[in-house]
Parts: C-alpha cells; structure tokens; sequence
C-alpha cells in the first residue's frame, strides 16, 4: 500500500525528474510557485493552440458542468456532442461532409479506435484478411500497445516488444539525411519513398487494412516535411489497393500547420482523420477520429456495431470545451495569424543556421524543429551518450531555466521542437532567439572535448 501523501514524491522518483509546479498560465506564459514566468513554445506538449487563461473557455465548461456534466456514451447522446461532432466534420472539410466522428480522450485512443475501425470496416465489406496496418519507420503514434504496434520508433517499442504485433515498416521520408541520395533538394524521392509503400501492401497478398502516417512527423524526427508528391502518390497506391489512409493529425489537425489539418497543405483526403491535442487546447481531455461517409456507410445499415467505446469519450463539458475552442480559433482566424507569420518564425530559426551545432531547420506553420549535428559539412550526429549529455545533461535544464519551454529529444537524433500556441507572434520570436541562441553556443563549446 502506498501512502497517499508519498504518491507524489514516488511518482517523480519514477520518471527520475522533479518539477516545479505551475500555478497560472496567461497567454503564452506560464508561472510557478515562486513567480518564475516561463514562454511556453513547445505549447505544453503541442496541446495549447488559443493560449492559457482564456476565461470564456473557463465559463462554457462551468456553463455545461451546471447543466450536465455526464451521460455514458451506451445511454444517452448530448446536444453538446453532437453540436460539436457536426461543426469538427465541417472544420475538416468537404471530404468528410456526410462522415461521422468517434470521441475518445486523447491522440492515443483516437489511434486505437481508428486501427479497430479499419479493421471492422474491411470485414464488413467482405475483407476479412485484411487486419494488417503497415506504417513508418521511426514513426510513433501512441503509448498504448495497439499505437505501439504500429509506431516504428523502436526505443519506444523495445522493452514492450513482446506484448506488440510487429507490422511492416517503410522508410520515413526524411529529405535532411535521404536514404536515395537526392541531388535536387529531394524532389525525386517522394516517388521512391512512395513506392516503398507500394511494394510492402503487395507483398503482404492482399492482407493489409490500412496505413497509417503523419503528414507532418510529430514526436519522432520532429516536424518533418514530406517532399514533394509524397502524400498525393500514398493516397493513391492505397485507394488502388483497398488499403485505407489513417491522417494521424494528433499534433497538426486544428490550424498548427497554418491550414485546418496539415493534409489540406497536399490536397489529399485520407479515409480516417485522427486529431487529439488541438480539440481543445489542453482545457479538457478529448480526441477524435472522423470518418469519411463510405467508412460510415457499412455501420448505418444492417447489423453491424462497432464493438469499441472508452467511458469518457464524447464526455460533455469537454465537447462543450471544444465547441469553444473551436470558435476562438475561427473567430481569431488563428489559422491566417499561422500563415501570416510562418515566415518570420522561420526566418528567425534560419538565423540560428550560423551556429556550428545547428545542421537542419525544419517545419510547417507553427510546428518546427532544430536538428543539432557534430559536424555540419558531413551531418555526423551526435551517438546516444554524447546526446544524453548534450539534451539532459544541459541543454533541456538550461533552456528551462532561463525561462523557455520547448521540447529537447533524442528520437533519432538530438532535436529542439517548438510548438507555441496559435496566438504567438514576433515578441516572443525575438524571445527566443535571445534564450535559443546563447544556450546553443554554450552547448556547442561544452561538447568541444568530443570534436
């Protein structure tokens, strides 16, 4: 038995780190107990897109908690979900008009509920060998095991390997270290990344169900965009082979990318649309899966039921916290403000390209990342205990010390990822390049001994 007034300290013993706790939150800032205010960029883990402390979020939530506060999913249906489920179909665009949504309450569900969807939608259109979800290598799409199953991030993977499926991975379409040598700032490899896609459903003798792929690779390689055609030609090889397309837009759906979902930058409708974080921007727990109405369509008629359901899901002041949500970010065109000052972010993080440790800058709308290398002509990167020392050994404390949030992973190679809420703008870019600058040539003399 664990004593609750230890559970704290035991918690934290566990993930080895202590943190200070975070008392308010305004803007794009956040304090903690001792009045230290810190620029969240990394939008508390890409989740905040509105900012902190938006009190007329505060008020829909208490307005619905009033009214009622929860229902189970099995019973009833609300007003308030199915308000909400009507204007995310039309937030995702003309390809899901006459779709329908699935809640769940978070990105990692949302992804169990679409892979079991694809599943049950193949067997109810006579496809029943198909069960297999081909995906990418590196790629990570949840902590749950049939997310695990499907992510190719294999130090993600490794110590829960024999409780997961091993699928198929392809190559991952990364144009800074290309695996086709591009000589043309990778304008052929989309093809040959795509026909890799091809040449794994073709070997698998028609038993693959679906595949599943960020457009905007999130939490492995951070914020990597895929080259030209890529996307237009995977939403073809699967449409051709009956093989569904799973947009995982857990971190890019909802204006991050500067467009409602990142697949609209290509113009490609996926089968199933997975988003989580920016339905509502931290306030409450809540995800989805929309579902174009040809996925639908099996379930509306005859006895099929899709088996599944999570006891939150559709819970109702978290759809009330959305339907909020969703009207700020239209009503503040957060998406225009996204576009309108791409550049300038980006401008400022190409600034940082004169620093020896900066190899690659990278990214879409407000989703970027920084790749840090040991060498710069050759892209030699830095080995696994040389990474430690560089992001936990300095760079992660330092940065949050002076007073900047951002996330510093080692998923492949050492990254510093930036996802600010939707309202940042050139104040808080020329914050960053204050902190990010002097903390990277500082990081760069203190791996001197390994040059």
């Amino acid at each position: 038995m664990i004593d609750p007034s230890s559970y704290s300290a035991v918690l934290r013993r566990s993930f080895r780190k202590t943190f200070p706790p975070a008392v308010r939150g305004e803007g794009v800032y956040l304090w903690d107990t001792r009045g230290k205010r810190y620029l969240d960029f990394s939008g508390s883990a890409a989740v905040n897109f509105i900012g902190h402390g938006v009190v007329e979020i505060a008020a829909a939530m208490a307005t619905q908690a009033k009214q009622l506060e929860f229902v189970h999913s099995s019973q009833f249906t609300t007003p308030v979900a199915e308000e909400y489920a009507t204007e995310l179909l039309d937030f995702a665009g003309k390809n899901f008009a006459g779709g329908c949504v699935y809640f769940t309450c978070g990105g990692s569900e949302s992804v169990e509920t679409a892979l079991k969807l694809a599943r049950q939608y193949q067997v109810e259109i006579g496809q029943t060998n198909r069960y297999q979800v081909i995906s990418r290598g590196q790629s990570y799409h949840g902590s749950t095991l049939g997310a695990l199953s499907v992510s190719g991030n294999k130090q993600r993977r490794e110590i829960y390997r024999p409780m997961v499926r091993e699928f198929a991975h392809v190559g991952f379409p990364y144009c800074y270290r290309c695996a086709f040598d591009c000589t043309d700032s990778c304008r052929s490899c989309g093809q040959e990344y795509a026909a890799e896609v091809d040449q794994a459903i073709t070997a698998t003798e028609g038993e693959v169900a679906a595949f599943i792929l960020e457009p905007v690779s999130g939490a492995t390689l951070g914020a990597v965009v895929p080259p030209p055609g890529y996307l237009q030609s995977v939403a073809e090889i699967c449409h051709r082979h009956g093989v569904l397309l799973i947009a995982d837009e857990v971190i890019t759906g909802m204006g991050r990318t500067g467009r409602n979902f990142a697949v609209e930058h290509w113009d490609v409708a996926p089968d199933l649309l997975v988003t989580a974080k920016g339905l509502s921007s931290g306030y409450a727990p809540l995800g989805a899966v929309v579902a174009g109405d040809h996925i639908a369509e099996p379930f509306l008629h005859g006895k099929a039921i899709f088996n599944h359901g999570f006891t939150f899901g559709g819970h109702p002041i978290a759809c009330a916290t959305a339907l909020a949500n969703i009207d700020v970010i239209e009503r503040e065109g957060l998406c225009e403000h996204v576009l309108e000052n791409e550049g300038r972010l980006r401008g400022m993080l190409e600034s940082l390209r004169d620093l020896p440790i900066v190899g690659d800058v990278r990214g879409a709308g407000y989703f970027h990342a920084i790749e840090l290398v040991k060498d710069k002509e050759t892209k030699q990167t830095f080995n696994h205990e040389e990474a430690e020392q560089l992001l936990r050994g300095f760079l992660s404390g330092e940065l949050f010390t002076r007073g900047l949030i951002c996330r510093t992973d080692d998923r492949g190679d050492p990254v510093v990822q930036l996802s600010p809420p939707l309202i940042a703008g050139e104040e808080q870019f020329q914050e960053i390049e204050s902190i990010l600058r002097p903390v990277l040539s500082e990081a760069w003399e203190r791996m001197g001994s390994w040059r």
